[in-house]
């Protein structure tokens, strides 16, 4: 057994013609951007390619087999330089069984099976060739059919206020929309953390993933997984999200909430902090409209305060480039250092630090790697921010 980096969350931004594919995406977050990037600066060992059902990204992909510039993995999924990518799907669903719309993940272990969903969703989405599109069929159908292709099935970032299953205020619970036994696992998003989410019971039974959600280069691995299995594959990380024959997460990492966008309830105009939607308009520009922040959803609908489930820790990790001091091109005397973001956050001792960044730099990275930070909540929309002294 060995454990492996892993984000599952990282978007494409166009094709290699240039197409777009999520449309909020970086022009530069291409399919080789993301490989390189991934493997090279960041250190994953696994990653999730969420827009694969894309038909030129999978002629890519198909031709890169060909080529041999990638190869198919025996457990499933792709390799390319010791990297395996993941293939997957970010779906839009919005039946008349919810509210949303709601955002889920969808992966799957071979390009054929991805293939074959990518033609099943033709028939009921607008434009397959854009990420993130409604899926105009029901909820379970949908899951059925990840099912019948032997995939994976994970609701995304399940907190978020927009586009997820409790964000929004109207719904309470996974039975409203899913069917409970074809979920694999549940994405908290950038506003949450575990101590959050096991407020509610109805997720004892799920393990948690936290990952990046990419819309850019830069943001990849910005939260991430250390897992421990046989080897980095598909059917690896099936048995590690069940938590089966010793396959599990070790840790996950991700930002403290409190950095998150959408941690605090705030005026959606001025991102002054307010303690609750009921106010008429804001305190600070009398603006009349606020997002609802996650701390104050998840106390709305909590239902206990512990779980019995025993969790891996939750490590607050503070991407580099929040941390004050750190630009691109202390960022890249980092890396040239050190050559992976995993080896900066994880292995560089506070000496070696010191010696490329100075003193004050090098104790904000390891106190970020203690969790000694302390923040200024995001809200609104805006994130939050370190207090550096």
């Amino acid at each position: 057994m060995k454990d492996y980096f892993v984000d599952l969350h990282i978007h494409l931004g166009r094709t290699a013609s240039g197409k777009p594919v999520k449309i909020t995406a970086s022009n530069q977050l291409t399919l080789e951007a993301v490989l390189e990037e991934a493997k090279d600066r960041k250190g994953l060992d696994m990653v999730g390619i969420i827009d694969c059902h894309v038909p030129e990204v999978l002629v890519q992909l198909r031709t890169s087999l060909d080529n041999g510039i990638m190869k198919e993995h025996s457990g499933g999924g792709l390799v390319f330089n010791d990297l395996t990518l993941i293939l997957g799907t970010e779906i839009e669903i919005y039946d008349e069984n919810c509210h949303g719309p709601i955002h889920a993940l969808c992966y799957f272990g071979t390009i054929e099976r991805m293939v074959t969903f990518s033609r099943w969703l033709s028939a009921r989405m607008k434009n397959i060739t854009l990420s993130t599109q409604r899926v105009y069929e029901q909820a379970v159908i949908i899951q059925e059919k990840v099912k019948e292709l032997d995939g994976l099935f994970i609701p995304a970032h399940v907190f978020t206020p927009f586009k997820s299953l409790y964000g929004k205020g109207v719904m309470k619970s996974l039975t409203e929309v899913f069917q409970l036994n074809l979920i694999d696992a549940i994405e908290l998003g950038l506003s949450a953390n575990t101590e959050m989410a096991i407020c509610l019971s109805e997720l004892d039974c799920y393990t948690f993933v936290s990952n990046s959600d990419a819309h850019s280069v830069g943001k990849i691995a910005r939260e991430y997984q250390k897992i421990r299995m046989l080897t980095p594959s598909f059917e690896e990380l099936r048995l590690a999200l069940h938590e089966r024959k010793g396959r599990g997460i070790v840790a996950n990492y991700g930002l403290d909430p409190h950095l998150g966008k959408y941690y605090n309830t705030a005026c959606e105009k001025c991102f002054f902090t307010v303690n609750s939607t009921a106010e008429l308009s804001c305190p600070n520009c009398e603006h009349k409209r606020f997002t609802k922040g996650v701390s104050t959803r998840i106390r709305e609908i909590q239902d206990q305060s512990a779980t019995v489930r025993k969790r891996p820790p939750y490590i607050h990790q503070v991407p580099l480039d929040f941390i004050p001091g750190i630009g691109p091109k202390t960022l890249e005397k980092l890396r040239n250092t050190f050559q992976t973001e995993m080896n900066i956050l994880h292995e560089a001792t506070f000496d070696q630090l010191t010696d490329v960044v100075g003193e004050k730099v090098a104790l904000l990275i390891t106190k970020a790697r203690n969790g000694e930070l302390t923040f200024h909540a995001g809200g609104g929309g805006k994130f939050g921010k370190i207090v550096s002294d």
